[in-house]
């Protein structure tokens, strides 16, 4: 497990950078290697410590905080709350079957906006990139935009194998894009 530890608005602590890296050990257990941690420290008004952390591992994007008057329990408030997570996520991976090698590759590209008010004939890509999007259930998708506090997912469906999209509405329900079946 790779972790690195950012401290802002605070001094580097070599006992606190190593009691993160103590706790976060913890969660090894939830998760097939490789991991990647970062967390990030940091004091607000000389009372308000905060620990973040996003941990990135194979398949799965996780990010918690917790802030409290006390740096060694925000963090340990803040792993308590990663654990959790990874634990219902887990459980709920178990009934799932395995999806190796059904992954697509999507293509996500950023136009200038200026490009096209214009009306140019061909729109000024800015960045494009590939991802990998895995089969997955509409419940798993869900459960991964909430573990990655996203507002949307595009996903694989398992079953159908079909590119479908999950989001989160204003009124707080999810609501699901999926290509019409035709008959």
């Amino acid at each position: 497990m790779q972790v690195s530890v950012t401290f802002r608005h605070m001094d580097v602590s070599e006992p606190v950078k190593a009691y993160v890296e103590e706790k976060l050990g913890r969660v090894k257990k939830y998760i097939d290697e490789p991991i990647d941690a970062q967390a990030v420290l940091s004091v607000e008004k000389k009372i308000r410590h905060k620990a973040e952390v996003t941990i990135v591992a194979k398949g799965i994007t996780i990010k918690g905080s917790e802030e409290t008057n006390d740096m060694y329990a925000a963090i340990d408030a803040m792993v308590d709350k990663i654990e959790r997570q990874l634990k219902r996520y887990k459980e709920k991976l178990k009934d799932h079957k395995p999806t190796a090698g059904r992954e697509r590759e999507v293509k996500k590209t950023v136009l200038e906006a200026a490009s096209i008010d214009e009306g140019a004939v061909e729109p000024i890509i800015i960045r494009s990139d590939s991802f990998p999007v895995k089969p997955m259930s509409v419940e798993e998708a869900v459960m991964q935009m909430d573990l990655m506090h996203k507002d949307f997912l595009v996903f694989t469906d398992a079953g159908t194998e079909d590119i479908n999209v999950v989001y989160r509405r204003k009124d707080g329900n999810y609501g699901l894009i999926a290509p019409q079946q035709n008959s």
